[in-house]
Formats: C-alpha cells, structure tokens, sequence
C-alpha cells in the first residue's frame, strides 16, 4: 500500500498521521514545500520517501513539479488532512486515477455557499447565507438575512477573519479589515450553544463518532484575548440527549457524499434545542481534538484513522471513559514569559486527572493570539464525571496564570 500525504510534518497532527500510516504497513511517501533536511527526524524515520514542492499553496507548481514523480510511484491513496490541502489532493487523485474524495465533492467542503446550498437541498437546517465579493453585495446581504449576522471567508478555517455584524456602524467598521478577501460568504447568526461532530468514516459510514463543546464558542474566545478557550470532548457522544445530533450529522455526511477519511463538523444547539448545521470539513480537527478523543477512549485514532484508509477497517474498539477538557492558556502582558501562577497548585490538585501540561516555558515568546488557537499553552484533563470535569476545567481557566513582558 503506497500512500502519499501530503505535509506530513505540519501541522501539529500530522507527523502523528504519518506515523500511524507506517505502523499499519503503508508505505508513506511525504508531499510538501519542506525540503527534506529539513524534515525533523521524528518524522522523516516514517517515511518511505519524500517528494518536494515549491509551494503547497500554489495547486498548479504541484502539478509541474511533482506529478512525474506521482507517475513514476502510481500511489494506491492520496491523502491530506491540512485544510489548505484538501482540493490538492482531490486534484492529484483525479489526475492519477486514484480513488478518495473528487475534486467537485472536495470543493463543497472547502466553499461554504457550496455546502450550504447542497444541504439544503438535501433538507438539512442551514443558517441562510448569501456570497459576497463587493460592498454592494454586503449591503445585500444584510437585507436578506438582516441583523445580526456572521461574515467569513468562503473557504476559510477556523474563526480567523469572521466577524460579527450587529448594526450599520459594524458594517462600515468591517470593510478596511476585509479588503484583501477575494470572495466571502455572509450567515445568519446562529444563537446556542456550539458543539463539534468529529468522524472516521469507511465508505461514508462512521467507524468512529465523537462529540465536543467549546467553552465558549469560538467567536467570542477569537475576539477577547482574556478567554482562556477551553472545549470538551464528551465521553460518550450516543447518549439520549445527543441522539438526534449524531443522525443530522450522519444526514450531512451522506449529503455531502463523504467516502473514507475523517471528517470535521460543527454544529449549533439552539435554546429551544433545534440543531443548525455550522460547517464541515474533510479533514481532522485541530487544536488538539484528536488528542482529546484519545484520552476519551485509550486508543490511538491517528493509527486507525490509517487503517480505514489503507485498508477499509478500524480496529480498535472505543472504551468512552472519560469526557476531556483542554484549555488553551493566554499569558497576560506581551513579550516573553515572565512568570507562572498557581500551576503547582492546581497540579496537586487535579492529580493523575490532568493528563497534558504543556506551557510556554519562562523567557519564550508569547504567541500570537489572533492566529493560533493554542495561544501560549495547553492545559488537559479528563474524568468520567461531566460535572466534576467542568469543575475542574474551571480551575485550569482561573487557577493558572501567564504573564509577559
């Protein structure tokens, strides 16, 4: 089993991929814009070989430079799990004849006005939504859907350039930050609570669900930097009260034609309890979410995610023990760190419940907030009690503190 991934040492999760690629037997052959040397060595030991290209970004330089290569190999999957990736690899397999995910399936997942419209054709409940490339269009925009409204990049990841429209003044607030946009997409804003649906599907069947909840939903923790993000992977996500969550997630996944891979959703649970679709991904979360299934069921999801890709199957069983939380540090202050408060503390008291401490050592530099959800650390702990981890949850947001210079 040849399979070619593509960036396999960025970002975080992918070297852990690569990894479980080469234990399930496949031979790994990397993609990407790093030259090999510079490929750390934890990752490299996993491959079978290593194919270079200029630039990730650019879909056509990938071609020119790497499908000779491509040719010579004749690869039995392609497969990416990096956002900016998908629509490569759907381009390279359609050009080889490989199977996976087509290039029109891959760009529905990729353009939100796209998705949206195929769910909704498919009966499915969608915030209305309308796509921009003007200031006319906006203006349009907000009289359709009216007040308050989301606008975002039409295949954009995360939360990064999605703003929340209110009032006029927000509308003429917005357009220096929005400039350099090319094409976005405007939604109804969606009033609830904001969960994922997390799965490894085998010929669009999960093999593997998961739920999780931000704390608090990832708008609000992008746009104040004193949050502490936090989200919660549920132990268990077929429990009565998220049953008809997991059949509208199934429902999207069949909509949307998904073959065999992992796939990322977001979703809403309004106050009166409608579920509306958020958006969804042909890929893995990031910002740790696959780290925290792990630690959810004491199984490694990166070696049978590639086993369901390499050979259809998926082979360890979930033991859903535990619901996990992460929270994501901010240090206050800019500069480098300075100090750590109340860690020690909050150690002893959490005990073996806290399963990851991983904080920006004293004297590093802060990173940017606004572009990386991991911020200046991360904090996880997991209990088989939802309401003794949400306790102690709490404790990692205020117990522990950064600071900068």
């Amino acid at each position: 089993m040849k399979v070619v991934f593509i960036s396999p040492h960025f970002p975080y999760e992918m070297p852990r991929f690569t990894r479980g690629l080469a234990e399930v037997g496949a031979q790994v052959y990397g993609l990407g814009d790093l030259p090999l040397e510079q490929i750390p060595a934890e990752t490299k030991r996993w491959l079978t070989d290593y194919i270079w290209v200029p630039s990730l970004s650019d879909e056509e330089s990938v071609v020119r430079h790497a499908m000779s290569a491509l040719r010579r190999l004749q690869p039995d999957r392609i497969e990416c799990l990096w956002e900016i990736g998908v629509e490569l690899a759907a381009r390279l397999r359609a050009e080889l004849g490989v199977p996976g995910l087509s290039p029109e399936d891959a760009r529905d997942f990729r353009d939100k006005d796209r998705m949206k419209a195929r769910l909704a054709k498919a009966g499915l409940r969608v915030p209305k939504h309308y796509r921009m490339s003007s200031l006319p269009d906006l203006l349009q925009a907000v009289s359709y859907i009216g007040f308050p409204l989301i606008i975002k990049p039409i295949d954009g990841a995360g939360t990064r350039d999605t703003f929340k429209l209110s009032c006029d003044a927000d509308v003429q607030e917005i357009l220096p930050r929005i400039k350099h946009l090319p094409e976005m997409i405007a939604e109804e804003f969606i009033e609830g609570d904001e969960f994922t649906f997390d799965t490894v599907c085998i010929d669009g069947t999960p093999a593997f669900e998961s739920i999780a909840q931000y704390h608090p939903n990832p708008l609000q923790s992008r746009t104040q930097e004193w949050i502490s993000p936090a989200q919660i992977v549920l132990r268990d996500p077929h429990v009565p009260q998220m049953a008809d969550a997991v059949k509208f997630g199934r429902d999207v996944l069949r909509a949307m034609g998904m073959g065999t891979g992992f796939t990322h959703m977001e979703w809403f649970r309004k106050p009166n309890g409608e579920v509306v679709f958020g958006e969804i991904a042909a890929r893995a979360p990031g910002g740790r979410l696959v780290d925290q299934m792990n630690y959810a069921n004491d199984f490694n999801v990166y070696r049978e995610w590639a086993r369901a890709v390499c050979w259809h199957t998926f082979e360890q069983t979930p033991q859903r023990r535990y619901h996990v939380a992460a929270v994501f540090k901010r240090a206050q202050g800019q500069g480098r760190i300075t100090r750590i408060e109340g860690l020690q503390e909050v150690k002893q008291e959490l005990g073996a419940a806290l399963v990851v401490e991983e904080l920006l050592p004293i004297g590093a530099p802060r990173r940017d907030w606004r572009q990386t959800l991991l911020s200046d650390g991360v904090l996880i702990a997991r209990h088989p009690d939802h309401d003794t981890l949400l306790r102690l949850m709490g404790r990692l947001v205020t117990g522990v503190r950064m600071f900068a210079e």
